[in-house]
C-alpha cells in the first residue's frame, strides 16, 4: 500500500505563489522563448501529473482486488461441507449444551470468530496452495521415544491382606477424574492395608451422568488384575452396611483433605479412624495423593492401575472398534494402541472385505475443551460482548456458585490478563489457525473430540470450511449405535477417548484437561515412540494471537512452528507431575538402552 507519508511525496509542488510572481517585461525575443519554455515545462507538468495520478489509481485497483479477492475466499468458506460418510447422522445433538443455560446459548448460533476473521481467510488461502506437509508433522522423535517401554506390570511385593478395615470410595468429576480418582484409591488401601470396596461415581450437576464403574469398566477385570496386589470386595459386610458413617465419624471429604495429600496424611489422619470404626468414606475424592514424595512400589500401583487394570465393558470396546474402522475407511488395518483400547475387538478392525488392499487414511485427532463448563470456570471471555458475559455468570451461579461468590467479592486477574498468562482455553477458531499454520494440509482427517462446544454448531464453521473431512463420533456413528450410550456422558466420553488415544497424530488444547492427560499418557506407555502429541504453550500462543490484526500469515506459521516444536521433545516425569500424563519414569516405564 501507499503509506501517506510516499502519497505527500508523490504530489506536485505549487505551481505558483503570489511571492513567487515577477514583474511582466515587454515583449521580445527572450521573452517568446521563455513563454515557449514555460508551456513545454507546464505541459510537461501535467503530463507528469497524470501519469502519477494513474500509477495510484493502479496500485489502489491492485490492493483493492487482493483485498477483495481474500474475502471472497473467506465468505466462500463460511458454508459447511458435507462430511462424506456412509452412516451419518447430524451433529447438532452432539453440539446442543447441557442444562437450560446450555440450550439457550446454542440456539443461538452466534458466530463468535472473535477477531481472527483476517487470519482465518489467510489460512484458507495457503491451505488451497496445498502445500507439502512438513516432514516431522506426524512424528516424534523416534529414537529417544522409543527407549522406553511398558513395565508397570512388573510387580515385588507379596500381596496385601487387607486387615485394616474397608476403604469406600466416591469419586467426582467427570470420567477421567474419576479414573485418577480410582488409581489413588487403590494406592491408599495398598498404603493403609485395608480392603477397598468398588467405588462409586458421584452425580454431577454438570456431566448428568448416573454411570457407575461396573457400567463403564470391567468389574471383574480390576478385580482379578489387582489381586496380588489389593483386596477388593464388591460391598461391605452386612454387619457394617447397617452403621451411620457420618454420625461415627467416618466420612472424610475433600474438604477434610488437601489436594495431592502425602502418604503421612493418611498414615496419621486415616488409619486412626479406620482401626477405630473398621471403615472410612471417601467423598468427593480425586487427586487427592501427591506424586511426590511416594515410595517406588506404590508409585508403580499407580500406574499398573491405570495402564492395565482399567479396562472399558465390552460394549464401548465394541462401539469403540466400530468408530476405530471407520476412522480408518475401512482399511482393514489395526493401530498399535487398539488391543490395549478394545480388547478382542480390534480384531475386528482387521477383518478383510472389499477394501482390504486400500492403503490407511492417517488421521489427526483434537481434543477440543471448549464446553460450557470449562469456559464459564476459566472467567476469560470469547467475543461475545455483554450477552456472553451475562449467560456465563448465570452458569456459575448455579454450577459453580463459589467461583461466583469469589468473583463478586475478591479482585481477581481481568480476563486480558488470564489469556496473557495462557490461562484461557484455546477457541475453536484458535485451534483450527495452530493446526493450519503447523502445516497440516487441508485434505487432513480431522476427528474432533469434546465437540459439545460452547456456542453451538456454529463453532464448527471455522473448523469444517478449513478442514472439510472433519468428522466427530456423532458423524461416524448412526443413532442406533450410538443409542445404548445415549444420556451418558462419560460412557460417550470413552468413546472420545479412545478415538483420541489411537490417532495417528493428537493435538491437546488445553493442558489442564484430564482427558488430554490421559491420552497423552497412554500414547507414550504403548506408542513406542510412534504417537505423537501436539501440546500447545498457550502463554506463548497468547502473544503470537495478541498480533492477529497485524501479523502476516508466513510470520504467524513461523512462530506458531517454533512454539509448538519447544514442547515436542522427549522428557522424563518433571518432580511431582503426573504419572498419569508424564509415565516417563522408573516407576512406570523401562530404559531399553
Amino acid at each position: 500500500m501507499v503509506s501517506a507519508s510516499d502519497f505527500d511525496a508523490l504530489q506536485l509542488p505549487d505551481r505558483c505563489s503570489p511571492t513567487s510572481r515577477t514583474p511582466r517585461l515587454g515583449p521580445s525575443r527572450l521573452s517568446t522563448s521563455r513563454r515557449s519554455q514555460s508551456h513545454s515545462s507546464s505541459w510537461f507538468r501535467r503530463k507528469r501529473s497524470k501519469m502519477l495520478l494513474a500509477l495510484i489509481a493502479l496500485l489502489a485497483s491492485f490492493f483493492f482486488f487482493n483485498w477483495f479477492m481474500l474475502l471472497r475466499l473467506q465468505y466462500q468458506h463460511h458454508a459447511p461441507h458435507p462430511i462424506p460418510k456412509p452412516t451419518l447422522r447430524s451433529s447438532s445433538a452432539s453440539l446442543s449444551l447441557q442444562g437450560k443455560v446450555n440450550n439457550k446459548t446454542g440456539n443461538k448460533k452466534k458466530s463468535q470468530k472473535g477477531n481472527y476473521v483476517r487470519l482465518l481467510a489467510l489460512a484458507a488461502h495457503a491451505l488451497a496452495e496445498n502445500k507439502r506437509e512438513p516432514k516431522d508433522l506426524w512424528q516424534e522423535p523416534f529414537v529417544p521415544a522409543s527407549s522406553w517401554r511398558p513395565c508397570a506390570d512388573q510387580r515385588n511385593w507379596e500381596p496385601n491382606e487387607g486387615k485394616n478395615g474397608y476403604i469406600l470410595v466416591t469419586a467426582n468429576g467427570g470420567i477421567n477424574q474419576q479414573r485418577v480418582g480410582v488409581c489413588n484409591a487403590v494406592v491408599v488401601a495398598r498404603l493403609l492395608n485395608s480392603t477397598l470396596v468398588i467405588p462409586k461415581f458421584m452425580y454431577s450437576s454438570v456431566w448428568r451422568d448416573v454411570s457407575q464403574f461396573s457400567d463403564i469398566y470391567q468389574e471383574e477385570h480390576f478385580i482379578n488384575y489387582l489381586t496380588p496386589d489389593i483386596r477388593i470386595v464388591r460391598e461391605l459386610p452386612k454387619e457394617l452396611q447397617s452403621l451411620d458413617l457420618e454420625a461415627i465419624g467416618s466420612v472424610v471429604t475433600d474438604v477434610d483433605m488437601e489436594k495431592e495429600a502425602k502418604p503421612s496424611f493418611y498414615l496419621k489422619r486415616i488409619l486412626p479412624i479406620i482401626r477405630k470404626n473398621q471403615v472410612v468414606h471417601f467423598v468427593g475424592f480425586g487427586n487427592r495423593l501427591a506424586f511426590d514424595p511416594i515410595a517406588f512400589e506404590l508409585q508403580r500401583l499407580r500406574c499398573r492401575c491405570n495402564f492395565h487394570a482399567l479396562q472399558f465393558v465390552p460394549r464401548i470396546q465394541e462401539t469403540g472398534a466400530l468408530l476405530l474402522k471407520r476412522l480408518r475407511e475401512h482399511s482393514g488395518l489395526a493401530g498399535p494402541l487398539d488391543h490395549h483400547l478394545v480388547g478382542p475387538f480390534a480384531e475386528s478392525i482387521k477383518e478383510k472385505g472389499e477394501n482390504d488392499a486400500k492403503k490407511a487414511s492417517k488421521y489427526l485427532a483434537l481434543h477440543l475443551r471448549f464446553e460450557i463448563d470449562m469456559v464459564a470456570h476459566s472467567l476469560c471471555e470469547f467475543g461475545g460482548g455483554e450477552e456472553e458475559r451475562k449467560e456465563l455468570e448465570a452458569y456459575r451461579e448455579i454450577h459453580f456458585p463459589a467461583l461466583s461468590l469469589l468473583k463478586r467479592t475478591t479482585r481477581l486477574p481481568s480476563p486480558s490478563e488470564l489469556r496473557s498468562e495462557g490461562l484461557c482455553p484455546l477457541t475453536p477458531e484458535e485451534s483450527i489457525l495452530m493446526l493450519a499454520a503447523l502445516g497440516f494440509n487441508r485434505k487432513t482427517h480431522l476427528f474432533v473430540a469434546g465437540s459439545n462446544l460452547y456456542g453451538g454448531r456454529s463453532r464448527l464453521v471455522a473448523l469444517t470450511s478449513l478442514y472439510p473431512k472433519l468428522v466427530t463420533k456423532e458423524n461416524l456413528l448412526s443413532s442406533t449405535e450410538l443409542e445404548p450410550f445415549a444420556n451418558y456422558s462419560s460412557q460417550l466420553a470413552a468413546l472420545d477417548f479412545i478415538g483420541c488415544t489411537a490417532s495417528d497424530a493428537f493435538a491437546m488444547t488445553d493442558s489442564g484437561s484430564q482427558l488430554s492427560s490421559l491420552v497423552s499418557g497412554f500414547r507414550i506407555y504403548y506408542g513406542g515412540g510412534r504417537m505423537p502429541t501436539i501440546r500447545p504453550n498457550k502463554r506463548r500462543l497468547a502473544s503470537i494471537f495478541m498480533k492477529n490484526s497485524t501479523i502476516e500469515w508466513r510470520v504467524f506459521e513461523q512462530r506458531m512452528r517454533k512454539a509448538v516444536r519447544q514442547t515436542k521433545h522427549v522428557q522424563t516425569r518433571p518432580k511431582a507431575r503426573s504419572v498419569y500424563r508424564y509415565p516417563r519414569c522408573k516407576d512406570c516405564m523401562c530404559r531399553t538402552d
